[in-house]
């Protein structure tokens, strides 16, 4: 393949099992304190993260499906170590001041009782005039003959909810109350189906579909295939069904744990495509494509723990997972998360160079 593709036509091109002139990039995501070390170790400080490492442009339509409005953040309480804060969704939370990423402690949610939800449904209303920038009209106008790849949101029918609830809180509602966790899950769908249908009005060409879960930890899902099927099966079919008629064929899901009992739910309820492919809660992205073929697409699998030593252990877990995966046709090359700060910049680009040299020698 002798001339550039676009990065437009590259995306589509990886994602379908065909040819490309060269890896697609997706944009890395990396720690705050990660970005500080790299400008200390001669990353300038005035070039983009994209730019400087050649990753590609993708985008997603700029239409807000979360709570409007949300609730106001405000700090409750501080400390040397700690900030306590009440979030866009009403929780409360103790932040560490010292982690760049990290979990907090959650201290109580926005959603605590039945009695919430009207209150919170008030907050999802899909006709809500904010949820589309006033700026939109020229947005599809500018995308009309774009050079990078567009997708659309398809929701969350899991993560949203523990977010609101908290996750000891919806396991047990489950149980306790299956009729609320139906309606908010339901409320969820019909607030993306709605502005996907709008949004689809406007733009007919879209390239992907994105969902977004954070429902595993480090050994297995957070639910039982039983309450998956029965709880967020209908909604995720409804959803991929709609982006299917609308000629939209590739749908991702960024989960983070071991998502191996996960990911023939995603198949049969229309997903197909999985990521960041967590290697530290034992998911193993050659054995994915062994297992699955070209029914599943894959982004990530690459263990950022291995980049933080020296070029041969870099080697060692890039070489061979990067060579498998490009001679079986389609892979999209990503760090398993956001790259921590150990992990200096001469091996994040050794990493880089790996995937871009292999995927030469393969074509």
């Amino acid at each position: 393949m002798s001339e550039a593709m676009t990065m437009r036509e590259r995306f589509r091109a990886v994602t379908h099992f065909e040819p490309t002139d060269r890896p697609f990039m997706y944009p890395q995501w990396i720690f705050p304190s990660t970005g500080e070390r790299w400008h200390d170790e001669g990353r300038p400080a005035d070039v983009s993260l994209n730019r400087y490492f050649g990753f590609d442009r993708i985008e997603m339509v700029p239409v807000s499906y979360h709570i409007l409005p949300a609730f106001g953040e405000k700090t409750v309480a501080e400390d040397a170590e700690t900030r306590t804060v009440v979030d866009e969704s009403g929780a409360q939370k103790k932040i560490w001041k010292n982690l760049d990423i990290g979990m907090p402690h959650w201290e109580e949610f926005g959603l605590r009782t039945r009695d919430d939800w009207p209150m919170f449904k008030g907050r999802l209303n899909p006709d809500s005039p904010a949820r589309f920038p006033d700026w939109f009209d020229d947005f599809v106008r500018c995308v009309k003959d774009r050079d990078y790849p567009l997708g659309i949101s398809g929701g969350s029918y899991y993560g949203w909810i523990r977010n609101w609830v908290g996750m000891e809180n919806l396991a047990l509602l489950y149980y306790d109350d299956p009729g609320l966790v139906h309606e908010i899950t339901d409320h969820i769908g019909d607030v993306v189906v709605s502005l996907a249908g709008k949004i689809l009005d406007r733009i007919d060409d879209l390239d992907f579909a994105w969902f977004w879960e954070d429902m595993a930890m480090k050994t297995a899902s957070l639910i039982s295939p039983k309450l998956w099927r029965e709880f967020l099966m209908p909604n995720y079919k409804r959803v991929t069904k709609l982006f299917r008629e609308a000629g939209i064929d590739v749908m991702f899901v960024d989960c983070d744990g071991n998502t191996d009992e996960l990911v023939p739910l995603w198949l049969e309820s229309g997903v197909n495509g999985i990521m960041p492919v967590e290697v530290a809660a034992g998911c193993d992205v050659v054995k994915y494509r062994e297992t699955y073929g070209k029914d599943l697409l894959l982004m990530g699998g690459i263990d950022k723990r291995a980049l933080r030593h020296g070029k041969k252990e870099v080697e060692d877990e890039v070489v061979p997972k990067a060579t498998a995966l490009f001679a079986s046709g389609s892979w999209i090359p990503f760090v398993d998360h956001a790259v921590p700060n150990d992990v200096p910049l001469e091996n994040f680009q050794h990493y880089l160079d790996l995937v871009r040299d292999i995927h030469a020698a393969t074509k």
